[in-house]
């Protein structure tokens, strides 16, 4: 611990940088005057949705804003996952938050998700990391930025981390929200294990409105809104009551899938106090492998599984903020 602790550990929702920048939920039916736009991309035969939001239309000669990319995960699709609307509750899209702090924030759907192709594929990993190279050339041609910075959200924090692997010369800042390394002591991903062979010998796995509520409910209880879920699932299910398995078996069958020794970008690490995805104790080991001294690790209190959507959000947005907008250290 005394080494963790002297490479940056940090511990909590208070990281310091940018400390007068948290913000509450916003007020109800907040107006949100953002610019969007929807794009695709190609692998192949398979189309990739994008989605893009920002404060303003890009302007000729203008300098692009830091680009964000999201990375969603396993069960729910890309804009729900991150730019949900939940009527009387208060701001839950990750996107406009960054968005109106002058980030150009894109979200893509992989394979078998949303808007993307359905294949007879399982949308694995791999498949992740060839859809995330598809989807930030059309970036890269989109706003002449070869760099972005990275936040993964569940198995999109290993698709991220992967991809990070992969093309580090496209990754600036990682945030790993969710994130899990062997899956070892993982209670999550224990009780999924007892479906190994059904994911196996099944490419898409079913998906309701009783799975989408268990993801606010299985860890801790009274993390989320009520109402957050059956919105979510109102966004979500119009897509079809299934999905890819193939983030659930590597989750179950083939974890390690990334060496932290060959992320080479600062990393932030975060959790939620109650997410029982990981253990501290693996995230800690992954967490003292990453070669950059650049990186935190952060566990946001009264939060489970999908901190982007609970209760305490904020300290999630409080937190990405002063990782991502961080000065860069000066070599010494």
């Amino acid at each position: 611990m005394p080494e963790i602790a002297r490479r940056g550990l940090l511990i909590g929702a208070g990281i310091a940088g940018g400390a007068g920048l948290a913000r509450a939920a916003a007020p109800p039916d907040t107006p949100r005057p953002l610019w969007t736009a929807e794009y695709w991309a190609r692998k192949g035969e398979v189309s990739l949705y994008l989605y893009r939001k920002r404060l303003a239309a890009p302007a000729p000669g203008e300098a692009n804003p830091p680009v964000l990319f999201l990375v969603h995960g396993s069960s729910i699709s890309a804009r729900p996952s991150f730019d949900l609307t939940v009527p009387g509750a208060g701001e839950y899209s990750l996107m406009d938050v960054f968005a109106r702090d002058g980030f150009d924030v894109w979200t893509m759907d992989f394979e078998g998700y949303g808007r993307s192709s359905v294949t007879e594929g399982n949308s694995d990993i791999a498949s992740g990391v060839a859809d995330l190279r598809a989807g930030t050339d059309v970036v890269a041609r989109e706003t002449g930025l070869r760099k972005a910075h990275f936040m993964g959200e569940s198995s999109g924090a290993i698709r991220a981390a992967a991809f990070a692997m992969a093309e580090p010369e496209r990754v600036d800042r990682l945030v790993l929200e969710a994130f899990t390394y062997t899956g070892k002591g993982s209670p999550t991903l224990g009780k999924r294990a007892e479906q190994i062979d059904y994911y196996r010998t099944h490419n898409r796995r079913p998906r309701g409105i009783d799975m989408i509520r268990g993801i606010f409910t299985r860890d801790r209880p009274g993390t989320s809104d009520p109402r957050v879920a059956d919105a979510l699932a109102a966004a979500e299910l119009p897509f079809g009551d299934t999905v890819p398995t193939g983030t659930y078996l590597d989750m179950t069958a083939h974890l390690p899938l990334v060496d932290p020794k060959r992320v080479l970008s600062p990393v932030l690490i975060v959790r939620g106090q109650y997410d029982g995805i990981a253990t501290d104790a693996d995230l800690l080991d992954f967490f003292a492998q990453l070669p950059s001294p650049d990186r935190q690790y952060a566990i946001i209190a009264g939060a489970a599984h999908s901190v982007t959507l609970s209760l305490n959000r904020a300290g999630l947005w409080h937190t990405m903020r002063a990782f991502l907008t961080m000065p860069k250290p000066v070599s010494v």
